[in-house]
């Protein structure tokens, strides 16, 4: 491995890791995980992340997991890209932004696509997902609100809370969810139309296989 390798899966979490590594411009690699063929209970993915989950980020012997993290990790350790506010006011709210959408959106959504991990009853999967659905739709119409204001998700900034806000408005748009997101969220939309115009997202958009906002 080299100095800096993320491993990911098309469209996971991982997606915003993948993105800021890209928008730091550092040299890094990166390892594709199939997780339909459950490339992440492999015993060699398993020896980098014991829990068997993307992202993970290998850096000289050392490796992080957890989206939010990595995320931080990334922009402090490459000030010069400036995917953080320098004040600590603007770093707490780019935590707040995070926390938010990992604690939220991601629960939520898990409710919807892993229902098994909330019920060893499989006649209780259609409920889970079902109410799953609800509370997601429920925390995007909170976050459009968030961004109704046009920009950026801390203002006039770009920061590393922008890619992690289009992984989840990729899996509202995607079929585990379905949403109609120009006619539902329409400032959020907006705001992943933006980042479709950003070299790095477009870059990193081909190389996973991914459909840009359109």
């Amino acid at each position: 491995m080299t100095a800096r390798t993320l491993y990911y899966a098309s469209g996971a979490c991982s997606l915003a890791s993948h993105i800021v590594l890209e928008e730091i411009g550092a040299p890094y690699e990166t390892v594709r995980l199939d997780l339909a063929k459950g490339d992440q209970r492999a015993p060699e993915y398993l020896a980098v992340n014991e829990r068997g989950r993307v992202p993970a980020l290998y850096e000289d012997g050392w490796v992080l997991t957890e989206s939010a993290a990595i995320l931080r990790h990334l922009a402090r350790s490459h000030p010069e890209a400036g995917l953080l506010p320098q004040d600590l006011r603007g770093q707490a709210v780019a935590d707040e932004w995070m926390a938010w959408l990992s604690t939220g959106h991601q629960v939520a959504y898990a409710h919807v696509r892993r229902p098994e991990r909330y019920s060893a009853d499989e006649a209780a999967f259609p409920e889970i997902r079902a109410k799953g659905a609800d509370t997601f739709g429920d925390l995007c119409t909170m976050t459009e609100v968030r961004l109704s204001n046009g920009g950026w998700a801390l203002g006039e900034g770009y920061s590393v809370v922008d890619p992690y806000l289009m992984v989840y408005w990729i899996w509202a748009r995607g079929p585990v969810i379905g949403f109609d997101m120009p006619a539902r969220f329409p400032a959020w939309t907006a705001h992943a139309r933006r980042m479709a115009e950003r070299p790095a997202v477009r870059a990193v958009f081909a190389r996973e296989g991914l459909k840009l906002p359109a």
